[in-house]
């Protein structure tokens, strides 16, 4: 009968290794191969998400839907105007983001839940975020030269927006921005 921790080595390639040694380092060697599977298996990381300071930061969403609405109108496209329960969503995903320290869609939870949760009933909806941008023209300028951002603040849907901003000083970017557009 074979012992567990026997090494296939012989004995005279072995000499000056003490036994228990051997077995404790074969013994952590599989603790540390079976925690790196179970680790690759799960969903989620090894470490505990950030949980950063965050400080909401007070917008004149009417200026940021005004913005919006000239740059809409000189594409042949409609107004839009500020919805109360955009704005809980945007205020949430950006919330989400920067205490992460991170940008993501999927940082605050699925999409279309936020948007439940918040009290939204439209048809249309879509999303921009972004991180570092100090001013909302920024942030608005970094929005039309991205292809998709752009696409969104362009549907020609889209009737009503909510902006949010969150500060996270401790994170790398410092500022996270999501706006949400929909028909509703």
């Amino acid at each position: 009968m074979s012992h567990p921790f026997r090494s296939p080595v012989p004995a005279s390639r072995m000499a000056g290794v003490p036994r228990r040694s051997l077995a404790t380092t074969v013994l952590a060697c599989a603790l540390a191969a079976g925690a790196l599977a179970l680790a690759g298996c799960s969903g989620t990381a090894i470490l505990p998400a950030p949980d950063l300071p965050t400080t909401p930061v007070i917008l004149d969403e009417a200026a940021a839907a005004a913005a919006i609405s000239r740059y809409r109108a000189s594409h042949g496209l409609g107004p839009v105007m500020v919805d109360s329960s955009l704005i809980r969503a945007a205020s949430y995903q950006a919330e989400a983001n920067a205490r992460a320290g991170q940008l993501s869609h999927e940082v605050g939870g699925p999409f279309d839940a936020r948007l439940k949760r918040a009290g939204f009933g439209g048809r249309y909806a879509a999303e921009n975020l972004s991180a570092g941008s100090t001013t909302f023209d920024e942030v608005l300028k970094r929005w039309q030269v991205s292809p998709e951002h752009n696409r969104n603040m362009l549907m020609p849907q889209v009737k009503r927006v909510g902006i949010a901003r969150v500060d996270a000083p401790g994170s790398r970017y410092k500022r996270f921005w999501a706006l949400i557009l929909s028909d509703g």
